[in-house]
């Protein structure tokens, strides 16, 4: 991809999970302080590391950020974003996830918040996350 000085992005992959409660509610995070793009509400997930598939790294990241465990076969595809910031190019696809172990914890300084897909917009969001909304409110 090319901006208008013809420079070329890093493509950065990042995966996202919409974690859905048994009332079809989805869980946010808040990117706690410190952090680029702090106070903002995203999807838990996180950058794809070398060797890893999208999936492998939202069970990782799961585990790590929230402490729960889920499985390959739990984590449905539900679309992505494609988003370009002012250093890099982010692709981000979304998968869906009803089903794991464990209650959500915030293990990295986040908020976390079980929200209704018709409220998501009620949350500052990354410019890349709130293409995904539509998408969650038409599933469910």
């Amino acid at each position: 991809m090319n901006d208008s000085q013809g420079a070329r992005h890093e493509i950065l992959l990042v995966s996202a999970c919409a974690l859905l409660d048994s009332d079809n509610r989805v869980l946010l995070a808040r990117r706690p302080e410190g952090k680029p793009m702090a106070g903002l509400w995203e999807f838990p997930g996180g950058k794809v590391e070398a060797g890893e598939t999208p999936e492998e790294t939202l069970i990782r990241e799961l585990r790590e950020e929230l402490g729960v465990t889920t499985w390959e076969s739990c984590l449905a595809p539900l679309t992505f974003a494609s988003h370009s910031y002012e250093s890099f190019h982010l692709m981000m696809p979304l998968f869906v996830c009803r089903k794991w172990e464990g209650t959500p914890q915030p293990h990295e300084g986040q908020e976390l918040k079980w929200v209704r897909p018709v409220k998501l917009r009620d949350y500052p969001m990354p410019p890349a996350d709130e293409p995904l909304i539509p998408a969650l409110i038409d599933l469910l």
